[in-house]
């Protein structure tokens, strides 16, 4: 929860006083005496019907006697904008790669695939990342290096897509029309070098043929 925060921008303010202390447990003796008695005088005996009472008649009770309302108006909170709550709200690890390019976590060990932009992570520190929904992902630095389901299972990295480009990167199925090959140009341009415009003979011998003559 900590490192949450501080990645969020949030600082954390721990309850170090007593009496901080004693206000967080004061509350929770009255939720611990008070609820039970409660549900028994209300009858209830399943789960659906405790969640019906407290949303219905206990938290709007205990809000209408014990709440007090707010110093100032509104509210402190701020948009979260650039930043990867999946990737923040997880629980995470940070694990040593062995020599065979897998990383352990308690009972599983994933075997890391080789990247583009390096052939093993061996000896590397990654951060193994499990996610609300199950999933783990395996970041190293800002590369997500391997993504696996809730059972274990590799999951593929969808390829990023990319905007055709001019010439070779064009597709192929645009140089059968017309339009195509006038806004797709050829790539590499064929350099054409112009041959220099020959000037009209002179009359006037230069100063070098002159000088040669005797």
């Amino acid at each position: 929860m900590g490192r949450a925060l501080q990645e969020l921008g949030i600082q954390l303010i721990p309850a170090y006083s007593p009496q901080a202390r004693g206000r967080s447990e004061r509350r929770f003796g009255t939720w611990q005496g008070r609820l039970p008695q409660e549900l028994r005088l209300a009858g209830i005996g399943t789960l659906e019907e405790a969640n019906r009472f407290l949303r219905e008649r206990y938290i709007p009770e205990m809000n209408r006697k014990f709440s007090v309302p707010a110093a100032e108006p509104g509210h402190a909170f701020v948009p979260a904008r650039g930043q990867d709550l999946d990737r923040i709200f997880s629980v995470q690890q940070e694990r040593v790669v062995a020599k065979d390019n897998t990383v352990q976590w308690g009972e599983r060990v994933w075997q890391l695939e080789r990247t583009s932009w390096r052939g093993t992570l061996a000896g590397c520190r990654v951060t193994i990342c499990q996610h609300l929904d199950g999933r783990v992902t395996i970041v190293y630095g800002p590369q997500v290096v391997a993504r696996y389901s809730a059972p274990g299972q590799p999951l593929e990295s969808s390829p990023k897509a990319r905007a055709p480009r001019c010439g070779n990167d064009a597709p192929r199925e645009a140089w059968k029309t017309p339009e195509a090959k006038t806004s797709f140009p050829r790539f590499p341009p064929r350099l054409e070098i112009r041959p220099k415009a020959k000037t009209p003979d002179s009359h006037i011998p230069t100063a070098t043929a002159a000088a040669g003559k005797v």
